[in-house]
């Protein structure tokens, strides 16, 4: 089960009739999000794969994950903070445990993102459950 911040957005999203509106949507979390500061954007914190500059810095507090990224494609800082309400706050079995391809398909991101973007999504995904393997 994913973070409560998560199921809401899967709830908005049972509303909203099309994908132009999820589209939307996403692109306005990611307007939401802070702004990574300029030195968290180094070689560590970048995120291969993607087809557009990617930085994710991730951290673990208290045994939880915590982290902010940020990208320089509107619809990629959307998806962050989308990766975000699924994962910040969880532990590294918690992270471990969730099946992101299903979750992210209950808003229907699976069908509607181009190869270079669901590729991307993909990387920092990857990115995350390899540093709660490391942490666990």
């Amino acid at each position: 089960m994913a973070q409560a911040g998560f199921e809401e957005l899967v709830e908005d999203f049972e509303f909203l009739e099309d994908w132009e509106d999820r589209y939307r949507t996403v692109i306005e979390l990611g307007k939401a999000m802070d702004p990574l500061p300029e030195a968290l954007k180094v070689p560590a914190t970048k995120v291969e794969g993607c087809a557009s500059q990617v930085w994710l810095h991730l951290t673990w507090e208290g045994g939880k994950l915590h982290f902010e990224g940020e990208s320089d494609a509107m619809i990629v800082r959307g998806l962050i903070a989308v990766l975000h309400r699924l994962y910040d706050g969880l532990t590294a079995s918690e992270v471990a445990a969730i099946d992101a391809r299903a979750e992210l398909g209950r808003l229907g991101l699976n069908e509607h993102l181009s190869a270079q973007r669901s590729n991307g999504l993909r990387a920092m995904v990857e990115r995350i459950q390899q540093q709660a393997a490391a942490a666990a």
